[in-house]
């Protein structure tokens, strides 16, 4: 299963986190605690980790396709979520 990171420089970390899993918690299955969540899509999974200075995202994914996919709807939401902040996100696999 093909994996892909990203660390993501924000101080809104946990508050992108809340947002999200609040989001996609109609839709999948979601876990979610304090600085942190887990989203289970139907191809794959997103882990977040939200530090003093960054969130870190890592995405497991059934295939490549499915992965690209993912690192798309993921970074889109992100960026939605976090209003006039300007996020860079750099997917590594």
């Amino acid at each position: 299963m093909p994996i892909s990171r990203a660390e993501i420089p924000t101080e809104s970390g946990s508050k992108l986190i809340n947002r999200l899993c609040k989001h996609w918690s109609h839709k999948f299955e979601v876990e979610h605690g304090e600085g942190h969540g887990r989203v289970q899509f139907e191809t794959g999974t997103c882990l977040m980790e939200a530090e003093q200075e960054r969130l870190l995202v890592a995405i497991e994914a059934l295939d490549v396709d499915a992965l690209d996919s993912l690192e798309s709807v993921v970074a889109s939401h992100l960026e939605r979520m976090a209003g006039d902040e300007a996020l860079t996100i750099v997917w590594e696999n």
